[in-house]
């Protein structure tokens, strides 16, 4: 940058773009209006944002508004969060937005537009045929409004791009007090979309706005002109991908009985974070009926799982079977031996009511049961949340005084079952849905 030089740039507008029909010369339109009278035309190294609603006429993406829901649920490919008839979903083109980018705004009577059908793919064609009608090297940014998260209000982004670089990935430089920048990753593109959505306006007429004295932003990048896609954040990545009561049902579903787990060490702080969902469950008496053994070296895993491992040999050979019987039995039953970390859920009477027949107090024990039924049900949910893979092994239940014992657990302590902690070595095998009128009664 020469000595003096103050960075800026100049955005504006641009009138006399007449009402986009299906099946018009998108380019002819924009070609004319960009050099109409009285305008600085396009010069190389410009950027030309088009909204995505005159894309959308042009392309034919106009259906009736009485089929606004059959449409909205023909672009969802993810319902993401649902508060009354609001839907926030995942589109077809990846995009996570309200009613899946289905508007009933700046389109005729009685008509919506969907988004385009490959916002990409538009702004290609778009730059192209600006190039051989002008004459000119130009980005083209096609844009749309978003709502954010966590954020008031409503602003323009980047759904569509070509000639653009969309993200400008920092990382590895520093700032001006020489700190390194390591995870800086800079949305270009959507910030063009902003500062154009500043002069054309949600309700002004004027869908296209131009960008000057940013040349360093048109081009293709490292990956090649990879389109506002690049923009879009991976499932893997997004820490944010489902609402509230979404994310509830998502890890219930996600929750399943996992026999084969990965070396992958456990983080214990996520294991602590499920202990502390397990014990919101609900108990009677206003009781806490739970404790949750944490069982994070290999040496103190071993130690029980061996004991428990002889006692179970020794009641199998009480019961007749054969030492091949025997052996056959073991090996399936060494699910919790694969495991890098156990947690064993125990069952605690403090707060009971002692009555004086043994059908009240029957009673009892089974409220405290059920209770500790519903921590572990929270427990396991909570570890689906948190991407461990968990099994619920039952076999603590028939061994409670070798595990109070190995563990040095209070007599009053009740084992019930162990929890197998760690990491998937295998996608889940897909299952048979329920449908939930088969496990319904009603009077």
């Amino acid at each position: 940058m020469s000595a003096g030089h103050v960075p800026g740039y100049r955005v504006w507008a641009v009138p006399g773009i007449p009402e986009v029909q299906a099946g018009d010369d998108l380019v002819k339109l924009l070609a004319g209006a960009v050099t109409g009278e009285g305008l600085p035309g396009l010069a190389d190294g410009d950027v030309l944002l088009v909204t995505s609603k005159i894309v959308s006429k042009a392309e034919g993406r106009i259906v009736q508004a009485e089929d606004r829901e059959a449409a909205i649920d023909a672009e969802t490919v993810r319902v993401v969060a649902r508060r009354g008839p609001l839907r926030i979903v995942e589109n077809r083109q990846g995009l996570v937005m309200a009613a899946a980018g289905v508007d009933a705004s700046n389109t005729s009577a009685g008509t919506i537009l969907l988004l385009p059908e490959d916002p990409d793919a538009s702004a290609r064609e778009l730059r192209a045929g600006l190039r051989d009608a002008l004459g000119v090297d130009v980005g083209v940014v096609v844009t749309d409004t978003f709502g954010r998260p966590w954020r008031s209000g409503l602003t323009d982004v980047a759904i569509g791009a070509a000639g653009v670089r969309v993200l400008d990935d920092l990382r590895g430089g520093t700032d001006a007090h020489g700190n390194p920048l390591s995870a800086t990753v800079v949305a270009t593109a959507d910030e063009l979309a902003a500062a154009g959505d500043l002069v054309k306006g949600k309700a002004a007429g004027l869908p296209v706005a131009v960008v000057r004295g940013l040349p360093h932003v048109v081009g293709e990048g490292e990956d090649g002109d990879s389109g506002a896609r690049a923009l879009v954040r991976s499932a893997a990545d997004d820490m944010f991908r489902l609402g509230t009561s979404e994310a509830v049902r998502e890890a219930v579903t996600l929750r399943r009985t996992v026999r084969e787990f990965t070396d992958e060490p456990v983080d214990g702080a996520a294991v602590r974070r499920a202990v502390a969902a397990a014990v919101t469950a609900p108990a009677p008496h206003h009781t806490t009926p739970w404790r949750f053994v944490l069982l994070e070296s290999e040496e103190a895993r071993m130690r029980l799982l061996d004991a428990m491992r002889e006692a179970w040999i020794a009641d199998l050979r009480g019961d007749g079977f054969s030492e091949e019987s025997i052996a056959k039995r073991v090996r399936r039953g060494d699910v919790l031996r694969n495991a890098p970390y156990l947690a064993v859920p125990c069952l605690v009477m403090d707060g009971s009511h002692t009555y004086p027949d043994t059908r009240r107090n029957a009673s009892e024990r089974e409220m405290f049961v059920v209770a500790a039924g519903a921590a572990v049900q929270n427990f396991l949910v909570a570890l689906a949340g948190e991407r461990l893979g968990s099994a619920w092994i039952s076999s603590t239940m028939f061994c409670r005084d070798v595990v109070r014992e190995v563990l040095e657990l209070p007599e009053g302590w009740d084992p019930m079952g162990a929890v197998a902690v760690g990491h998937a070595a295998a996608p889940p095998r897909e299952r048979p849905a329920r449908v939930a009128d088969a496990f319904i009664e009603v009077r």
